[in-house]
């Protein structure tokens, strides 16, 4: 008994299921009445045996199975302590009365980690409903009509426990998105002051996704010159977003010292060979010079950039395209275009959920960003931003995420 005042050892043998505990090892520790019975072994020839000692696989069945899908379900639970249904399974019976003669027999296992108080395995509860009745079932309206019972009973026990497999894994699913948002938040900072310059950065996540995904943004602001860059991680969840880290960190220090964005990317593009998950990366980099006010700029298989100008004038960024990062064997050096800007022009990079949706081709939706940008051009650039976010992101059936930067030139 414990300070409740009842007594648990006597609830154990009372439970009309077929429970037995057993060590982590696989040796009987206790078995109720039910168990012994349903068994055809005694308490004697239970506690203290190993499992598979006392049931062993049928010998003359040579695709027998029983045995080894439970050992796995049971050291699988030992080792993850987290509870395992599962599916029916035949794993015959030596007769106790006429040892060499094999019952043919089916159960529905359960198997549940008891935990000690430091949290480790202590225990392994096995409980068991035999189900040979059910898949025998073939009798006229009688065995019918049980069967049905049994079945209508196994189905709700199974949809309860299905129901609580789900919560779990939506829990472990929320916790993961939440981690990883939390990443993605410290790797995307708000970018400092660019002088008289003003700029606004986005990242939406995907409506539809439990994880997010890779896509980065950068701004790096030096004397006489401002590097912006946008990139997309192929891939979800942490692992994308640990690779993003990387690479924007990459792409920032080269942007630092490099002498154009296609040197940059030539950089970034050695660096990515060495990480694992930061093939087929896309990413696409603007040098901004202010005393010549020109555009340099280089992309390595991302969408072009959109310069508006204030008459709105559309010009995408598109005449230096190459490959993704990784994507050639051999390191060559990527293109480089120049393009003029005039003061107040709008500057907007971006990632492909701005404007790819499925089944459309990606000319309708580079239509609709230059579109909104001519439209909303004397907006500010924080206006701007959410105003592109408002009007192009569908609120529900998004699979993509969005980095957004609007910088006012």
């Amino acid at each position: 008994m414990d300070g409740s005042g009842i007594d648990y050892q006597a609830v154990f043998r009372a439970h009309p299921g077929a429970v037995a505990l057993l060590t982590p090892d696989l040796v009987y520790v206790d078995v109720n009445e039910s168990f012994v019975a349903t068994s055809g072994r005694t308490r004697e020839q239970l506690i203290g045996h190993y499992l598979f000692d006392v049931f062993p696989d049928n010998p003359t069945d040579p695709a027998a199975t029983g045995m080894r899908n439970l050992r796995a379900s049971l050291e699988r639970v030992a080792s993850t302590a987290e509870p395992d249904t599962m599916a029916v399974q035949r794993y015959d019976v030596e007769s106790p009365d006429r040892p060499g003669e094999w019952q043919e027999r089916y159960w529905s296992p359960i198997n549940v980690p008891v935990l000690a108080p430091d949290g480790t395995v202590a225990l392994l509860l096995h409980r068991v409903e035999e189900v040979t009745e059910l898949i025998r079932a073939r009798g006229g309206p009688t065995g019918r009509d049980r069967a049905a019972e049994v079945l209508e009973a196994e189905l709700y026990t199974r949809a309860r426990e299905l129901q609580a497999v789900n919560e779990r894994l939506r829990r472990t699913h929320a916790h993961e998105r939440e981690v990883a948002l939390h990443l993605q938040e410290s790797l995307l900072p708000a970018p400092r002051p660019l002088g008289h310059h003003r700029a606004a950065v986005r990242y939406r996540p995907a409506t539809e996704a439990l994880n997010v995904c890779g896509d980065w943004y950068d701004l790096v602001d030096q004397p006489g010159r401002t590097a912006l860059a946008v990139g997309d991680v192929v891939g979800h969840g942490l692992g994308a977003a640990g690779v993003m880290g990387q690479l924007r960190s990459a792409l920032s220090a080269a942007s630092r010292v490099a002498e154009g964005p296609a040197q940059a990317l030539e950089v970034l593009g050695l660096y990515a060979r060495d990480i694992e998950g930061a093939e087929s990366t896309t990413a696409v980099s603007v040098f901004i010079d202010w005393k010549s006010r020109t555009l340099a700029y280089s992309s390595a298989g991302h969408p072009p950039p959109v310069l508006c100008h204030p008459d709105g004038t559309i010009t995408f960024l598109d005449q230096a395209t190459d490959p993704p990062l990784g994507a050639r064997p051999e390191h060559t050096r990527r293109p480089e275009a120049q393009v003029a800007f005039t003061e107040g022009a709008t500057l907007a990079l971006y990632t492909d959920g701005l404007i790819e949706r499925r089944r459309e081709d990606i000319d309708v939706g580079l239509g609709r960003l230059a579109e909104a940008l001519v439209r909303h051009r004397g907006d500010g650039p924080d206006a701007l931003a959410d105003a592109l976010l408002t009007e192009l992101i569908p609120e529900v059936g998004v699979t993509d995420d969005t980095a957004l930067v609007i910088l006012r030139l």
